[in-house]
C-alpha cells in the first residue's frame, strides 16, 4: 500500500527581520527528523517539497541526516497560506496571536470563492497535489513531503470529514518536525498517523514547538 509522509518544516525565525528562515531550533528539529527517517529505513520513490525556504532547508538536513540522495521537487501547492495576511486582519487588540489567527482563518474560509488566494483555492490545490502524489506511488512505494502546519491540518480534517472548527483545532497542534502518515488504497486515501513527534521528545531540550 503506498504511504505519503507530510513533514512539518522545523521551527521558523519568528523573532527575526526573515521569518522564513530556520532557528537553530529548527535546524536541531530537522537534524532529528533525518535521524528518525534513518532509523525507519525509509527509502522514498518521491521527494516533494513546498518553494518556501523553511520546507527546503528541513528537506536538506533530514535528507542528508537520512541518507537520502534525492532533490526535492518543489511545488507551490504544497505552500503554507499567508499566515502573515491573515494575522494583520485581526487587530492587535482582538487577543493572543493564537487567537487573532484563528479569527483570521475564520473570516477567510467564510468569505468563499474558490479563486487563488481563497479557502477553497488553497485547498483544493493541496488536496489536489495529494491525490497526484499517491497516484504516482507503486505498490509498497513511499512519498516524503515537506510542507507546514496549514497543509498538514488541510488533509487531515479532509480525511477525517471534519468540519471547519476540526481543521482550526488541528492546525493549531502541528508540531514542527513532525510527521504525518497517510495511506493510500482500494478503500481510498486515508490518515494513517498524525503529528508523530516522539523523535524530538528529549529530557531537557525544548523541541516541541508550534511556531
Amino acid at each position: 500500500m503506498p504511504s505519503i509522509y507530510l513533514i512539518r518544516h522545523g521551527k521558523a525565525s519568528p523573532e527575526a527581520r526573515d521569518y522564513d528562515e530556520l532557528s537553530p531550533t529548527g535546524h536541531e528539529q530537522a537534524r532529528l527528523l533525518g535521524a528518525e527517517l534513518a532509523r525507519r529505513g525509509l527509502r522514498p520513490a518521491a521527494v516533494l517539497s513546498g518553494s518556501l525556504r523553511r520546507q527546503r532547508q528541513t528537506a536538506r538536513t533530514a535528507l542528508a541526516g537520512a541518507g537520502i540522495d534525492a532533490a526535492p521537487v518543489v511545488d507551490e501547492r504544497w505552500n503554507e497560506y499567508g499566515h502573515l495576511e491573515l494575522l494583520a486582519r485581526s487587530p492587535a487588540a482582538a487577543g493572543t496571536l493564537q487567537e487573532r489567527l484563528d479569527a483570521g482563518l475564520s473570516a477567510w474560509i467564510g468569505a468563499g470563492g474558490a479563486g487563488p488566494g481563497s479557502w477553497e483555492g488553497f485547498r483544493g490545490g493541496v488536496l489536489a497535489a495529494l491525490e497526484e502524489t499517491a497516484a504516482g506511488l507503486g505498490r509498497g512505494e513511499s512519498a516524503l513531503v515537506f510542507t507546514s502546519a496549514g497543509v498538514v491540518a488541510t488533509v487531515a480534517a479532509a480525511l477525517l470529514r471534519a468540519p471547519e472548527h476540526g481543521f482550526l483545532e488541528l492546525n493549531r497542534i502541528v508540531v514542527n518536525g513532525s510527521l504525518t502518515k497517510v495511506v493510500h488504497g482500494r478503500g481510498g486515501t486515508r490518515l494513517l498517523s498524525f503529528n508523530d513527534h516522539a523523535h524530538l521528545e528529549r529530557d531537557g531540550e525544548a523541541l516541541t514547538t508550534f511556531r
